[in-house]
């Protein structure tokens, strides 16, 4: 069994993470459970980080069905990416970046998209066969707009509580008395950055850590003509790795960190992922990964646990999650929270030297 005692402080960082995290929750930019598979979502600097010559990552989640139903907040993303050599061990990496999310009755959505680029810097290698340390910074630049629909929306004013005028409810037909008529923002522009380190040990074992800072710019969001309503900055922090346990068994633990203005949330847990290690490798992964948030006045507290399945078929990668509530928020929606699923696909590279990268 490969193993190196330096990814002992996994679970100090980990737990660490989560324990310091700010006390405040508002609403937040869209996010994914399976944030490890959403790498241009998260961090700039994660634009070229894999194994191959390009590759192209799909997402989908819908949240909160059982409450809302039809209009349950639904998230759509996906990137494409390609990675070419800068001298001997350097490489630069180009890309492009999706987003869409809508939810509620009033069709209320968030789309942008954005370019995204990335240097990778070989830091040098250890003494381990195959060991290699990268710093790569990284950089977006896309726009975006926020939108909604008017149609299904009802005001105070179109509510009929007199028996001699008809039936009692809303008349969605009569004057709403709102001189507020905006269905769209502006476009905006926003600004992303950030930085990671990884150090890929040996083929079994990895780690890495890094951080993102979005909406750098802080665009103006406000639905409204000569208002400004600013996007707060986002935050992110992640690190994770990888520790062999047998040559077919491995760890893959990870946590995530964002805060937005007053918002949080940390997600951290861990996939075991099983290898034939076979020359055409086929990989299972299952996991359990915990989401704190902040319950109020209760303070940081548990508000759902993810289940994960992945299979790994030579360029493919298929996973799913699902989030079960445990929060207060179960007794309304049964403790059903989420589903996700994701797609990866990676093209090998034709070169003769390949980038090490760490599993994610």
């Amino acid at each position: 069994m490969k193993f190196n005692s330096t990814l002992l402080i996994f679970p100090a960082l980990l737990l660490g993470l989560l324990v310091m995290a700010p006390t405040e929750v508002q609403a937040q930019d869209p996010h994914f459970s399976q944030f490890y598979s959403a790498p241009l979502q998260m961090n700039p600097a994660l634009t070229g980080v894999f194994p191959g010559e390009y590759r192209f990552t799909a997402n989908y989640r819908t949240q909160n069905y059982a409450v809302l139903g039809n209009q349950s907040y639904q998230s759509i993303a996906a990137s494409f990416e390609g990675r070419r050599r800068v001298g001997r061990d350097d490489f630069y990496s180009l890309g492009v970046a999706v987003l869409r999310d809508q939810v509620g009755e009033s069709n209320f959505s968030r789309s942008r998209a954005v370019l995204s680029g990335s240097y990778l810097k070989h830091l040098g290698s250890g003494r381990s066969r195959g060991s290699d340390q990268f710093l790569i910074g990284g950089a977006q630049l896309g726009v975006g707009q926020w939108t909604f629909d008017w149609n299904n929306l009802w005001f105070s004013e179109q509510f009929n509580d007199d028996p001699m005028l008809g039936n009692i409810g809303i008349d969605f037909g009569a004057i709403n008395g709102e001189s507020f008529a905006a269905t769209e923002t502006d476009l905006f522009m926003e600004f992303n950055a950030g930085i990671l380190y990884y150090n890929v040990i040996d083929e079994d074992n990895s780690f890495y850590f890094g951080g993102a800072l979005h909406h750098l710019n802080e665009p103006n969001v406000s639905f409204m003509e000569d208002q400004t309503e600013k996007l707060h900055r986002r935050w992110v922090g992640q690190v994770g790795g990888q520790v062999g346990l047998t040559r077919e068994l491995g760890l893959l633990p990870a946590v995530a960190i964002m805060g937005q203005g007053p918002s949080f949330l940390g997600i951290g847990g861990l996939n075991l992922r099983y290898s034939n290690r076979d020359w055409r490798e086929i990989a299972i992964r299952a996991g359990l990964w915990g989401r704190m948030v902040n319950e109020g006045e209760s303070g940081m507290g548990l508000e759902s646990m993810v289940v994960s399945a992945i299979l790994e078929v030579e360029r493919w990668q298929f996973g799913l999650s699902y989030d079960v509530t445990i929060s207060d928020l179960s007794s309304a929606n049964n403790s059903r929270g989420a589903f996700e699923l994701s797609l990866i696909y990676v093209h090998p590279s034709k070169e003769r030297f390949k980038v090490i990268c760490p599993k994610f």
